[in-house]
């Protein structure tokens, strides 16, 4: 295992502006396997998918210009960065705000870049070694019963799966599992890759890696991802994304089985399983022609539908809330609190997240920050943020009526819900609550709401 403090695949951005700072980084950690990538002017996207550790140096001289794109890609990634300026002035918020607060002077030595750097790595491994464990899956209910029967099915074999479901639902868990379960990948490494997210010209060098000095700033030799997947699993996520001209590409990898460099003539054999995932309709973007036909059929030799959180149903939006809720809190604060309220549960399952899981986890982590700090579960404070969350649910880009038509989809299915749990439960509404994991008053409201009558005689409910 790598120590925390040594500098190795690291990607150093540079943004100079007016100041000549890209070749001395490049002499100073000449020695280091560190890409220095020259900066100014690209056009940086927030990528889920980084496997090497990255940091960014900017002048001062670009903060009217860069800083707003940095201050963004650095909350979204949690990417450093390092200011050069002639005159101190990490003391001035309306300069450097608190997430710029390393700084170097523009006459720089060495030691002190390389020291600041080492310091930096040492916190971004820290924070990865802190976060990379994923979380346990909440599968209670029967769809997602029924997904992990395939996953268990399907998980060691090497063709290539293709995961499809709505945003935020947790497509990237199920690919992990697939690459947990595998007996011949489970070992080798686990590179998560988010194809809407690949800077505009970067493609060849972060997938096909490159040679020590293939172009400017390559004073290492890099691998890409096809590279660092091999012997485990490449997962690329929002595949349906990824452009025409660069598909024609990863085919030819999926086809071929090798990779070569940027800048090397020697081809690279690579073995890895391949598991896409998608929010789109792929077969209708084959039809309209963003996506090869020949390129859908190589990743959808086996397909799996990750249901929705309101699919899941209530058993499991309470159990992901809690876990969540738990995280936030941590284990001795919630040991001095009550347990989670009931109408708070149930406020929670009787709420629509089109965000899916990842909604639901922002809305939890926001009660949980507010519990933390209160230290009480305060009904007025919590019913406040669980309203805030229902009025500020967006409407489609598409239409307004496009929502109107997905939510009678989403109570259509809901009701149906219902009637399966009263049915299965010979009505009785105590034994149907528990079975939805549901208060008796709400599943009253859903019955209710959705017109469920009870033509049952009151006798069933003292049976």
């Amino acid at each position: 295992m790598r120590a925390a403090n040594t500098i190795e695949e690291l990607d150093i951005y540079v943004w100079e502006g007016k100041a000549d700072i890209v070749e001395r980084v490049m002499r100073c950690m000449a020695s280091f396997d560190v890409d220095v990538i020259r900066a100014d002017g690209m056009t940086m996207t927030p990528s889920s998918g980084e496997v090497r550790s990255s940091l960014a140096i900017v002048s001062v001289s670009v903060i009217d210009g860069a800083a707003r794109v940095l201050h963004d890609w650095q909350a979204t990634n949690g990417m450093p960065v390092i200011w050069v300026g002639a005159v101190p002035r990490e003391r001035d918020p309306a300069m450097f705000p608190h997430e710029y607060a390393h700084v170097l002077p523009l006459d720089f030595t060495c030691a002190e870049l390389r020291g600041m750097v080492t310091k930096l790595v040492a916190q971004l491994r820290a924070h990865t070694a802190r976060t990379s464990e994923p979380t346990a899956l909440v599968a209670h209910s029967e769809p997602m019963q029924a997904l992990l029967r395939e996953v268990d099915t399907f998980a060691d074999c090497d063709t290539s799966v293709l995961i499809r479901g709505e945003t935020g639902v947790g497509k990237e868990r199920i690919a992990q599992l697939l690459h947990e379960k595998h007996s011949r990948y489970a070992d080798g490494p686990f590179v998560p890759v988010n194809c809407g997210a690949i800077p505009d010209g970067l493609f060849e060098s972060l997938f096909f890696g490159h040679a020590k000095g293939s172009f400017t700033g390559a004073v290492g030799a890099h691998k890409g991802y096809f590279e660092q997947a091999d012997g485990g699993t490449l997962f690329l996520d929002e595949i349906g994304d990824l452009p025409l001209y660069q598909q024609v590409k990863l085919l030819r990898v999926l086809e071929d089985g090798a990779v070569t460099r940027i800048g090397s003539a020697t081809p690279v054999r690579v073995d890895f399983r391949l598991v896409a995932a998608t929010n789109k309709n792929l077969t209708q973007l084959v039809k309209d022609g963003a996506f090869r036909a020949d390129l859908y059929y190589r990743l959808a030799v086996i397909e799996l539908r990750l249901p929705s959180l309101e699919e899941r149903g209530a058993v499991d939006k309470i159990a992901i809330f809690n876990a969540f809720i738990a995280s936030v809190l941590g284990a001795e604060r919630m040991a001095s609190l009550p347990a989670v309220p009931y109408w708070l549960a149930d406020a929670v399952a009787d709420t629509y997240f089109p965000g899916n899981v990842r909604e639901l986890r922002n809305l939890a982590e926001r009660i949980g920050v507010t519990v933390r700090q209160i230290g009480a579960w305060d009904a007025i404070r919590l019913k406040r943020l669980i309203a805030h969350a229902r009025n500020a649910q967006p409407a489609p880009a598409d239409s307004a009526n496009e929502l109107i038509v997905d939510r009678s989809k989403w109570d259509m299915a809901e009701r149906n819900r219902v009637l399966a749990a009263l049915s299965a439960n010979a009505w009785r509404r105590q034994d149907t609550a528990q079975h939805l994991g549901i208060s008796r008053k709400v599943l009253w409201e859903k019955m209710r709401k959705y017109q469920i009558f009870d033509e049952e005689p009151e006798a069933r409910e003292t049976e």
